[in-house]
């Protein structure tokens, strides 16, 4: 075992010293590999900003519920139970028929119409939030209250969050898109990248193999040349991402006093971070892998 470690380890100081010979191209290799990746990862911290933000939204998903006039108080507050006891419901506002009544005569300009009536026109309400915004939530919910008794009318508010969901899908498809373009552009500047270095070392590994060296020697090197190219892309597309994040931050407070909120946009957490490393370094060992490949099956 210590043997195979003492193998990798030799494989990787080799790969580091070939890019210190080389820091100027190595680095401008690495910022290519970080802008590419940095550009989807921008775009996917901007929609995932977005949907934790929807949630301070005021104007929240609801459900309007419209008793029946006959309605009474008894069957009002089992309804108001039940209407609580829903797993996708989150807060229940009840709004009495008279208050309804008081609020609609002080915000229009039909209050001496409605002072002259005998009877209140207007039955009880109440309005539900649904705990999540997704559409099919206030979908469900409607499903259910709407067959309950004495349930006149149930008016769904969803219009907006089908919209805002759209939006969300087709900016996430587009994540994806992108994210596939330039990862296969991350291989490909890695696979070039390798393969001048095998160019410049192509007699010594011809040697290399004349004396016994086995495909997985030669090739070991290589690959942790391109992990570590991978690496250094994603810590530079790392950078990038806080920068933008703090650029829009500072342009970003008329847009919070329009919501009475404060948006900030959040930059990548620990686990986005990790996953992005992973992911670059995958993608330079696929180039790398790739090029030595090919350059090995072309001298069989």
């Amino acid at each position: 075992m210590s043997a195979w470690f003492n193998q990798q380890g030799a494989s990787l100081r080799e790969a580091l010293n070939r890019l210190r010979s080389q820091p100027v191209t190595a680095l401008l290799n690495a910022l290519v590999i970080g802008i590419a990746i940095s550009l989807p990862t921008v775009l996917y911290v901007i929609f995932d900003n977005v949907k934790s933000a929807t949630r301070q939204i005021s104007s929240e998903p609801q459900v309007s519920l419209f008793m029946a006039m006959e309605a009474s108080p008894e069957e009002v507050a089992a309804t108001q139970r039940d209407l609580k006891a829903l797993p996708d419901v989150g807060q229940v506002r009840l709004i009495p028929r008279d208050k309804a009544l008081e609020d609609l005569k002080a915000s229009s300009s039909l209050g001496d119409v409605l002072a002259e009536m005998d009877k209140n026109p207007l039955p009880d309400a109440f309005v539900a939030t649904a705990k999540d915004h997704d559409p099919k939530t206030l979908e469900r919910i409607r499903e259910a209250v709407s067959k309950w008794p004495k349930v006149a009318h149930v008016q769904v508010d969803s219009e907006w969050a089908r919209r805002l969901f759209a939006v969300l899908r087709v900016g996430q498809a587009l994540v994806a898109v992108l994210a596939l373009l330039l990862g296969a552009a991350v291989v490909a500047v890695t696979f070039n990248t390798i393969r001048l270095q095998i160019l410049t070392r192509q007699e010594e590994i011809e040697v290399t193999r004349l004396i016994g060296a086995t495909n997985g020697y030669i090739r070991r090197p290589f690959l942790y040349a391109g992990v570590v190219q991978g690496l250094v892309g994603a810590a530079l597309a790392y950078v990038l991402v806080l920068a933008i994040a703090y650029w829009l931050n500072r342009h970003l407070g008329d847009f919070s006093a329009l919501y009475q909120g404060e948006f900030r946009l959040r930059g990548l957490m620990a686990g986005d971070a990790l996953i992005l490393l992973l992911l670059a370094a995958l993608l330079g060992w696929l180039g790398a892998w790739l090029s030595v490949s090919r350059h090995l099956w072309r001298m069989e």
